[in-house]
Parts: structure tokens; C-alpha cells; sequence
């Protein structure tokens, strides 16, 4: 089906737009449009072969299936009850087997068929949507699905370590802050000790004056005195 076939009808031009907005390709061939088959190409890689991405069809008979993520296409249509079957029971008298009298009740469950193509189309957006693009909504176009618990798990360790990194910092920021306050007494004390050798100088120096002072004599008839 081409793009011009989608916009000749309100509802199917309704599931173009939303298949726009999803990204999704009508890649439906010549054969199969013939057949009344549609096939989707989803923009999300399939798990099943990691080198396609997933594909959806829609079928004249009534189904949707996957078309290729799994060992064989699966049906993608809701599950209902059939109606039930009844079979005769048996039970074993004298080695032989002898109708009981009664019936067995068997209810199997089968696809519940979507005559109508634009109502086929319709179910494949919701399917679509709700069950590859919500739930693998951490999977990232042409990359390789993440599940959903490794995904939580990475934001979680992500988390730790982004913690223990935060802690280590924390930790370098005190040792640096330590480091600085004993850069700061070490200075200190240096500039202690300059100012006591300094002291010491003008006291030695102070102490030499007075020793020359006390050397300094003079003699009057006879006699040394000394000058202080």
C-alpha cells in the first residue's frame, strides 16, 4: 500500500500520521498487496535475528502476526475462549475401555479474528506501540536492546559510583584542606623562627656593643680605668 492509498481514506490517513510519528515504514510488496497483506517495519531491532528489525503484518484472513521474531510468525490477536468441545468418557472395565455415560468438557483458546483491514491496522498501532515502543523504550534505534532490569541496574550502580566518586572527593577536599592549614602553621612557625634569629642578632649585636664598652679603659696618673 502506497502513501496515496493511506491518504484516500480519514482512518487509514490517521495510521499514516501516527505510523510517521513512530517511524514506522509500509514495506509491503506487489505480491503481497495483491494478497490483501500488509507488512509493517518497525524502527526497533529484533532480538531474534540482531541484524533485522522487527516486522508486523496484517492479513485478509483476520490476523496480525509478527513476522520474524521467533522461530516461526506468531499470531498477535487477542486470545479468546472457543466454544467448548465435548467428548464421550471412557473408563477401563475387565481390560477394556466402557463409555461411562458421560462427556468430557474441553475449552481451548484461539485469536480473536479482525475482519476488517483499517480495524486490523488500527490494533496494530495500539499493539505496536504498547508492547515494542513503551515497553523498549530504553532500546535506541539501530542499537541493540537493553533490557529492562539491566537497564535499572546500570542507573543503580551508575548511581553507587557516582557516590563513591562524590565520597573520594569529599575525602581529597579534607586532605587538602589539611594540607593547607599545615602549609599555613609551617609558614608560621618559619616566620617565628626568622624573627627569634633576627632577635638573637640585635641581642648578639647589643651584647658585642657592651663588651667594647667595657674593654674601653683610659689611665690617669698611673692608674687604668675603665670607661663604662
Amino acid at each position: 500500500m502506497n502513501r496515496k492509498q493511506y491518504n484516500s481514506d480519514s482512518r487509514y490517513k490517521k495510521v499514516l500520521e501516527q505510523m510517521d510519528l513512530l517511524g514506522i515504514m509500509d514495506v509491503t510488496t506487489t505480491r503481497q498487496h495483491k494478497n490483501g497483506t500488509i507488512v509493517w517495519k518497525l524502527p526497533i531491532k529484533n532480538n531474534h535475528k540482531p541484524t533485522s528489525f522487527i516486522e508486523v503484518a496484517s492479513f485478509s484472513t483476520g490476523y496480525v502476526r509478527n513476522q520474524n521474531s521467533g522461530y516461526s510468525n506468531y499470531q498477535l490477536n487477542k486470545r479468546v475462549e472457543n466454544q467448548p468441545t465435548y467428548y464421550k468418557d471412557y473408563e477401563w472395565v475387565d481390560g477394556k475401555q466402557k463409555w461411562t455415560g458421560k462427556y468430557r468438557q474441553f475449552t481451548t483458546r484461539g485469536c480473536k479474528l479482525i475482519p476488517i483491514e483499517i480495524d486490523r491496522l488500527e490494533y496494530l498501532i495500539s499493539y505496536c506501540l504498547k508492547n515494542y515502543f513503551i515497553k523498549r523504550a530504553n532500546q535506541v534505534v539501530e542499537g541493540k536492546y537493553v533490557s529492562q532490569w539491566y537497564h535499572d541496574w546500570s542507573l543503580e550502580r551508575a548511581n553507587e559510583t557516582y557516590s563513591e566518586n562524590t565520597g573520594a572527593m569529599a575525602r581529597i577536599n579534607d586532605l587538602e584542606e589539611k594540607l593547607d592549614a599545615m602549609t599555613e602553621d609551617r609558614d608560621c612557625k618559619s616566620d617565628r623562627i626568622t624573627n627569634l634569629n633576627l632577635q638573637y642578632e640585635v641581642l648578639q649585636n647589643k651584647l658585642a656593643e657592651t663588651k667594647v664598652r667595657q674593654d674601653v679603659s683610659v689611665i690617669v696618673n698611673g692608674h687604668r680605668y675603665k670607661v663604662i
